[in-house]
């Protein structure tokens, strides 16, 4: 790669692994801790070793596996090989001169970030939580706060190295000769091939601090009408936590947090000596210990008074770190186990701009329903990208955290027929239940992605539980 300016390599001492890759039979879930399966784990410690485990597969092939911060079973593969990417995990460079991070897939975004910040530089998109590998952003195509201004991840990789069904090794950028394939790992769950290696953009900061303004809208027509009235186009970021017991006139009652990254001159004097610092420290770590129904009606309610009350009304101009304002639960370890054993049902999905009267109907079945969520979230998408299966698409998604428990799948169907219906779609890096039918309808390039991932994988190579699950593969 040529540079433009001072280049840092911010590989440390000893992280340039080698020797045989580590393989083992473990049983794997999602973040969510539903369905687990067991496979045969095998760390990779560079590109010979991705290449050399694709060829060897075997009949129930292999899929790549980040941080497991998927909520269903992409990263699965029961019976078959799994490969533990976070064993790759160098940064190359960062280029200060063009901003451009060249690092392994296995990179989490918490390590890039810290990596990046005493450069003045920023992670372009970020998920709702650090602990997500490179690949595995791209392979999600992973959105954040800031999808109205900055889109998905995928917007922001300038190259990617893919280890096809072959066991070759090829080098796609999205407008290049393999453009087609580059879009279609964007987004593509892993089922291209398993990437390797990325270039992405990062873009400048002053501060790893934000400007935040907060308002508490009383119901769900307050949050829309700040949403569209032009002002959330003046924040880089912005998004909602909503009140999921409220009904009636109080239906949809929220709290909206909006906010740019901070320069110098906005910090208070006590930050601006060193405005970089990267202040995320996680507090603890949760036992795996909680009893199953602990987030119930009773628990649920409580918490959604105590978290709207708190909030004020109007407040403008507050600094926060990125845990305060963006990033909470990366302050909690194994925040999952709070759900107990039986585990969690993330729900997400979204629907067009112009469909708020059918949104309203989809917020109230989940009001009037038996089903208990404290963290959810309200977003606006902008205007999606040229990814066949990427999920955002300009309009407005909401995440649901359900406990696992009787009857939920089924209400889980009936609100699939209510976003399709408004042509809206659900997120694959979330989904862990929905038909083969309902994911295909959502998505109405998945022949063109289909067609695409064949040609590049005739043999039916990468195959997951969820590939299988959804018929996303052969």
């Amino acid at each position: 790669m040529s540079t433009l300016g001072p280049v840092t390599d911010t590989t440390a001492p000893g992280s340039i692994r080698s020797g045989t890759p580590t393989r083992r039979t473990t049983a794997l879930h999602g973040w969510g801790r539903t369905a687990p399966t067991i496979a045969q784990l095998v760390t990779p410690r560079g590109v010979e070793d991705v290449a050399e485990a694709v060829r060897t597969a075997g009949e129930r092939g292999v899929i790549a596996r980040g941080l497991g911060r998927s909520y269903g079973d992409p990263a699965q593969n029961a019976g078959g090989v799994v490969l533990d990417m976070p064993g790759m995990d160098r940064i190359h460079t960062i280029d200060q001169g063009t901003g451009v991070a060249d690092v392994d897939a296995g990179v989490s975004l918490d390590q890039l970030m810290r990596a990046a910040l005493p450069h003045g530089l920023w992670v372009p998109v970020l998920p709702g939580t650090r602990q997500v590998t490179i690949g595995g952003a791209i392979g999600a195509d992973v959105h954040g706060k800031n999808h109205h201004t900055k889109g998905s991840f995928g917007n922001h990789v300038e190259w990617l190295q893919l280890v096809t069904a072959d066991g070759s090794v090829r080098e796609l950028t999205p407008d290049g000769p393999d453009a087609k394939l580059f879009w279609a790992t964007v987004g593509g769950m892993g089922l291209t091939g398993v990437i390797t290696r990325a270039r992405v953009r990062l873009h400048r900061t002053e501060s790893a601090y934000f400007v935040v303004d907060t308002d508490r809208t009383d119901d769900l027509d307050g949050l829309l009408e700040l949403l569209t009235d032009g002002s959330d186009d003046t924040y880089g970021y912005s998004a909602a936590w909503f009140d999921t017991t409220a009904t009636g006139a109080r239906l949809g009652r929220s709290v909206l947090t909006r906010g740019s990254l901070a320069t110098v001159d906005q910090l208070p004097a006590n930050l601006r000596c060193d405005p970089l610092k990267f202040d995320a420290p996680q507090l603890l770590s949760f036992p795996d210990a909680f009893p199953n129904g602990l987030i119930n009606k009773l628990s649920v309610r409580a918490f959604s008074e105590l978290w709207f009350r708190k909030a004020p009304r109007r407040q403008r101009g507050s600094v926060q770190n990125i845990t305060a304002f963006y990033q909470v639960l990366d302050v909690f370890g194994g925040w999952n186990r709070v759900y107990g054993s039986k585990g969690f049902l993330q729900y997400q999905f979204v629907v067009p701009r112009g469909e708020e009267t059918a949104l309203r109907r989809i917020v109230e079945r989940i009001s009037q329903s038996p089903f208990d969520s404290a963290l959810n979230v309200f977003k606006r998408f902008g205007a999606g990208n040229d990814a066949p299966l990427s999920f955002p698409t300009e309009g407005w998604t909401i995440t649901v955290d359900f406990p696992i428990t009787s009857g939920l799948s089924r209400f889980c169907t009936e609100l699939d027929e209510l976003v399709l219906a408004t042509g809206g779609r659900l997120y694959l890096a979330k989904e862990s239940r929905t038909s083969p039918e309902a994911f295909a309808a959502g998505y109405p390039r998945f022949d063109e992605w289909k067609a695409i991932r064949d040609a590049a994988d005739p043999a039916g190579v990468f195959a997951s539980d969820m590939s299988r699950r959804l018929k996303l593969t052969l």
